[in-house]
């Protein structure tokens, strides 16, 4: 082969895709899916609308602005920088109401987090169909029952005068029990009644994932005499960790909500300094006390430490070897 021949350029060679072929080619990948994206467009919508576009109401917290001022008074309201967060920071309630915050998310993640779990192995266990789907019904009931019915019911129960369960206890025991105005109670009856819930509907998940386990899998196991508690150890928990490992990674998400509804139809002053979490208190000092920019600089704290969480999370997800969201 010559020089001049091994430097004629190659046949095979094509130009690069233009900026328009691309745009084209997507366009029309669009067009060939687009049932599809008009399915996803409600949702993707309900994200733009009430999730993106207030996010601009952030600059809030770098201003000072007036509670009546209006869309002029946030455009024409001077910044103040980090004044707001500084205040938050240096606060008697900034340590109050973040450890309250992360203790109650977190009984509700030690207890509520493992019982659908447990739950959904036990239903995987029941081979009447009837039965089964009569306990599932049942378990489901509680989730569309909003907060403010639940804590009716919590309150028909365990107020303490009145409450109908308090009652009995206090004429069993000749004691007089306050479950909602006792400090060292009142977390146990959130955690409780969020466990109540929500139980039956987050077991939905993991009896999907289990539906999707080989039956092989199981009749192997059986031929090998396993038990039905080590074909769950061995075989169920393990096919579904994948499904456990994403929605742990939500929780940890999730960990400063700490379930805002539920605490304050509730709360009382006599259990402020166990119940107080960050939305509480941006509630009380944002719409009551009408300090807008301090209260969206304390909501924009949580929202980046959530952020921060939810990346640890998932990077240790993906160090341990588990999928993660990304």
């Amino acid at each position: 082969m010559t020089a001049r021949s091994s430097m004629m350029p190659n046949n095979r060679y094509s130009p690069p895709a233009t900026s328009d072929g691309k745009w084209r080619r997507l366009l029309k990948r669009i067009w060939f899916y687009r049932f599809y994206y008009l399915l996803a467009l409600p949702g993707i919508l309900y994200f733009i609308i009430f999730h993106y576009l207030p996010m601009i109401g952030i600059v809030i917290a770098f201003k000072d602005i007036s509670p009546f001022g209006g869309v002029t008074g946030i455009i024409e309201a001077p910044w103040v920088g980090l004044k707001h967060f500084n205040r938050f920071f240096n606060s008697i309630f900034f340590w109050n109401v973040i450890e309250n915050t992360v203790v109650i998310s977190g009984l509700k993640i030690i207890f509520g987090f493992p019982a659908p779990i447990i739950f959904a192995l036990m239903l995987n266990e029941v081979f009447r169909v009837k039965f089964k789907r009569f306990v599932q019904t049942v378990s489901y009931l509680p989730h569309f029952i909003s907060w403010v019915v639940t804590t009716g019911l919590v309150t028909a129960l365990v107020a303490t005068s009145g409450g109908l369960f308090t009652e009995f206890l206090n004429e069993l025991t000749g004691e007089r029990w306050t479950f909602l105005t006792n400090p060292d109670q009142f977390r146990g009856i959130l955690t409780l009644t969020h466990v109540w819930k929500t139980i039956g509907w987050s077991s939905i998940l993991y009896l999907a994932a289990m539906s999707a386990i080989d039956p092989a899998l199981y009749e192997a196991a059986a031929i090998d005499g396993a038990n039905r508690y080590q074909m769950a150890r061995h075989i169920t928990i393990p096919s579904i960790a994948f499904v456990i490992t994403i929605l742990f990674i939500f929780e940890i998400g999730n960990l400063l909500d700490a379930g805002f509804e539920q605490i304050l139809l509730l709360y009382s002053p006599a259990v402020y300094s166990v119940s107080d979490i960050i939305d509480t208190y941006v509630y009380r000092e944002g719409l009551l006390g009408l300090k807008y920019s301090f209260a969206a600089a304390v909501g924009l704290f949580k929202g980046v430490m959530a952020f921060l969480f939810l990346i640890a999370a998932n990077t240790l997800a993906n160090r341990l070897g588990q999928p993660g969201l990304w």
